[in-house]
């Protein structure tokens, strides 16, 4: 994938947008529905959500570091490479939809949440806008940062954003389609 970086910024910011507006949503809908599953091994609209939650109390510590400390000035493009490629799309939303198994410390199955998450996980998307924002200063090729999965291996930047943020809409779409079959 080649992009502009201000193109490939622009349209995450939107998407991260878009994502908190579906999670504002979900604040005006009752807590049994947010807490209702299919079955007991799938997971709740908050449990959908305490996931995104911990995967961003990884990455944006980790972005806001790497780009704090960022030596390179922005380019006008960005090219993924075959890992955020890969990365990025086996993540994105798709209307069938692979099942991927997460990590034990990532799986929030049977935890105990409440509105609190939604919260979180809005203050959370605002933290990745200003982020979003700042990296329009850094070189989003250059500049990598470590992975949720292994600290050894280290991502461009523009991918560590494309991940994050297509996992977001991915168990956001989730955690609506969960919503509507609760009724």
């Amino acid at each position: 994938m080649v992009s502009t970086s201000k193109k490939l910024l622009q349209d995450l910011l939107e998407l991260t947008c878009v994502n908190i507006n579906v999670v504002e949503n979900f604040k005006s809908q009752p807590i049994s529905s947010l807490n209702w599953k299919k079955n007991p091994k799938s997971w709740s609209v908050l449990e959908c959500i305490e996931h995104l939650n911990r995967y961003g109390n990884f990455y944006i510590p980790e972005m806001t570091k790497r780009i704090a400390s960022a030596k390179h000035k922005n380019s006008e493009v960005f090219k993924s490479n075959w890992l955020g490629s890969y990365l990025s799309k086996s993540v994105a939303f798709k209307e069938n939809l692979n099942k991927m198994n997460t990590f034990k410390s990532m799986n929030p199955l049977n935890s105990k949440l409440t509105v609190e998450t939604l919260e979180i996980f809005i203050d959370q998307q605002h933290q990745i806008v200003d982020l979003l924002n700042k990296a329009k200063h850094v070189n989003l090729d250059k500049t990598k940062t470590a992975i949720s999965i292994s600290k050894l291996i280290k991502l461009k930047l523009g991918d560590t954003f494309r991940v994050l943020i297509y996992h977001n809409e991915r168990h956001l779409k989730q955690a609506r389609k969960t919503l509507e079959t609760a009724f």
